[in-house]
């Protein structure tokens, strides 16, 4: 039912074998780690503006620049002709792909970014992924933990599937838009090409190709000065 090709164009990332024998596609999470652990080597071939602090277990590709003021902390590998701006906050276990943008005041952990995602704005992105040009709001919040913390469930057809994890923020398929202010609550699934209007509090599975809108009713009074 949550197979990764579902969401995901597995051919726009480097990184496909992470989703290699997995049925559902959040346990791709469990595996950025180790695969960070086996397969990353280490290596700056892009520009660095001023002096951001790269951590030495960061592998950043050819043409992505970083900005003075971003902090990569690691493990972390970010591909080809990406930008990570000033005040962007990278922390350990994230993969970015190519073209990726990455912005001012954004925080990253234990997430996997396919290429030409934008990031831009006031975000936070934990332990999810991010499809193929999925873009995220100024201020998109995919929340990863529960109040209680314990086990996220993925809501579903009117039962709750569990998910095996205690930290599990959004899986936001390929090409979806999520508009400003908008909080994803834990365990949340974004089809393809979907879009979610600004200020939304959402949760649960959205199918690909759909519309999320609030209708706010507002009462307009004149002012007595």
């Amino acid at each position: 039912m949550f197979k990764p090709e579902t969401y995901l164009s597995l051919d726009h990332t480097e990184h496909r074998v992470i989703f290699d024998n997995i049925e559902n596609v959040w346990e791709a999470l469990a595996g950025i780690s180790n695969y960070l652990q086996f397969r990353l080597k280490p290596a700056i071939n892009g520009r660095l503006i001023g002096k951001p602090f790269i951590s030495n277990a960061v592998f950043i590709g050819k043409g992505t620049v970083i900005e003075q003021g971003a902090m990569v902390k690691g493990p972390a590998w970010i591909g080809e002709n990406c930008e990570i701006r000033n005040g962007c906050y990278i922390r350990e276990n994230v993969i970015v792909g190519d073209g990726c943008v990455l912005g001012n005041s954004s925080e990253f952990k234990n997430c996997l970014i396919f290429d030409g995602a934008q990031v831009p704005h006031f975000n936070y992105v934990g332990d999810s992924i991010l499809g193929w040009k999925a873009h995220l709001g100024a201020g998109v919040i995919l929340s990863n933990v529960k109040l209680d913390k314990t086990e996220i469930g993925v809501f579903a057809e009117g039962k709750m599937l569990p998910s095996g994890l205690r930290k599990f923020g959004a899986i936001v398929g390929d090409q979806a838009e999520i508009g400003c202010n908008s909080v994803l609550s834990p365990g949340s699934i974004i089809g393809k090409s979907s879009v979610i209007y600004p200020g939304i509090q959402w949760r649960g599975v959205l199918p690909e190709r759909s519309l999320v809108k609030s209708r706010p009713q507002y009462e307009i009074l004149p002012r007595r000065v």
